[in-house]
């Protein structure tokens, strides 16, 4: 049964029309004060004490004030103005930590058209969490929620999506984000790696082939899209997909029926696109490495996944979330400093390379406790390689009269260059080749 807080005038029409809602409900008046509930809230959220006067932006987030005066958009001040719904990304305060809501706010007018209630429904957002929960997307960042508000729109229609951003910044999670929000999660996610496919390989993955189709078909074999059987379809890296299988990916998606390889028989498919790709699609139409016609039939709605640089925020969470996945058996902290150290580091592999400096840490660290010097340790460690594909490049650029190159020299060199770069400071320079600074007193004096 719907709750409707004692001694507040309300109708019985109100007070059921919050169970007709198939997800948490709550009545909420002009002035934010909540009136009523339904059972589902209840369920996900607890009960309400209906003796004193509550407020949405106290029981949601634990502000006094008003969401639009706390820093955050407010749907209930936006449908008063706009006199229509409203929606909105938030992180509400659950007995299960903090989480991603989706609200939306509808007004509810009397026959003369006169602003009376408002009704806020909550839908949380599957795979996803503001808090330390392993094996979701997680976040609490501007850039972040960003992005999580438009898959969530996109998790209730069918259309195609092309998610695009650099390698590592978890486009197989917001796939998944994607499917299990849709109307067909309960329909399977199948995942095609479009990557190193050849033309036959990838037309066989994709829709099976029948026995005798070729050499070594020695039975028949269904395809990925056979298997998803109306579920969702994910293509990682389509920019990938060999040119003269583009066309054929290009019938599948236009016409939604494909043959097994080696059979004349026709078979229809059904199933929600979704793409990724770590590639400039565009530049590639451009170059006619991509067709066109394939492009703009996979990017009805690009969702752009922000790099980690752009959500450094967020790093004490990713942190929390990937120490959990990688060491079950053990439970590891960073102190500030370190946080800090990552935060200042420059990610060109995004949350995987995040997730392998963890994970060396957790190797490197005697105790649960991880310090700012091991993960310095792991930093220099790539430091280290960067450093010698620097003296490679510097060796092949050398004007020297021998036919062989002394790397002795020209690692002496690089380091002499680095100490005029950073006015002789020691520390700096062994930090970059990520050597001790006793090493590098030996490489400066040449023993």
């Amino acid at each position: 049964m719907s709750t409707i807080a004692t001694d507040r005038p309300m109708t019985s029409e109100l007070s059921s029309m919050l169970e007709m809602y198939d997800c948490p409900a709550i009545l909420v008046s002009s002035n934010y004060e909540i009136l009523g509930w339904n059972t589902h809230y209840i369920a996900q959220y607890g009960e309400i004490d209906s003796q004193n006067t509550q407020h949405c932006f106290s029981i949601s987030h634990g502000y006094s004030v008003p969401c639009d005066q706390a820093g955050e958009a407010c749907p209930l001040a936006a449908a008063q103005k706009s006199g229509h719904k409203e929606r909105v990304l938030h992180v509400h305060q659950t007995p299960r930590g903090n989480e991603h809501v989706d609200v939306e706010m509808l007004p509810i007018f009397d026959k003369a058209g006169e602003l009376l209630y408002f009704v806020e429904l909550l839908r949380d957002i599957p795979t996803v969490g503001a808090a330390e929960k392993s094996g979701k997307m997680v976040g609490v960042s501007r850039a972040f929620n960003h992005m999580l508000s438009k898959l969530a729109r996109l998790s209730e229609c069918d259309a195609s999506v092309l998610l695009l951003g650099e390698s590592g910044t978890g486009k197989e999670l917001a796939a998944t984000a994607l499917h299990c929000g849709s109307l067909r999660k309960n329909k399977p996610l199948v995942t095609v790696e479009c990557s190193g496919l050849t033309d036959s390989l990838f037309e066989s993955e994709l829709f099976g082939h029948v026995r005798g189709a070729f050499t070594g078909a020695h039975s028949h074999r269904e395809g990925l899209v056979e298997s998803v059987n109306g579920g969702t379809l994910f293509l990682d890296e389509i920019g990938d997909v060999p040119l003269p299988m583009q066309v054929k990916l290009l019938r599948l998606l236009e016409t939604g029926t494909y043959r097994r390889v080696g059979s004349t028989e026709v078979k229809r498919a059904d199933f929600r696109l979704v793409c990724a790709t770590h590639k400039n699609i565009w530049q590639m139409v451009e170059e006619g490495s991509f067709r066109r016609d394939l492009y703009f039939r996979v990017n009805v709605f690009p969702i752009k996944l922000p790099a980690l640089r752009d959500r450094l925020e967020d790093i004490p969470l990713l942190v929390g979330t990937l120490l959990k996945s990688l060491r079950a058996d053990k439970d590891f902290f960073l102190t500030d400093s370190a946080i800090q150290v990552l935060k200042a580091h420059t990610y060109s592999g995004n949350i995987r390379e995040l997730k392998n400096i963890l994970h060396r840490a957790t190797v490197l660290s005697d105790t649960h406790v991880i310090e700012s010097t091991v993960i310095e340790e792991c930093l220099a460690m790539d430091a280290s390689m960067t450093t010698s594909i620097e003296i490679g490049k510097k060796a092949q650029t050398l004007d020297l009269s021998a036919s062989w190159v002394d790397l002795k020299t020209v690692e002496k060199q690089y380091i002499q260059q680095l100490m005029h770069t950073h006015a002789g400071d020691k520390e700096v320079v062994a930090g970059i080749c990520g050597i001790s600074l006793r090493s590098l007193y030996r490489k400066l004096e040449g023993t």
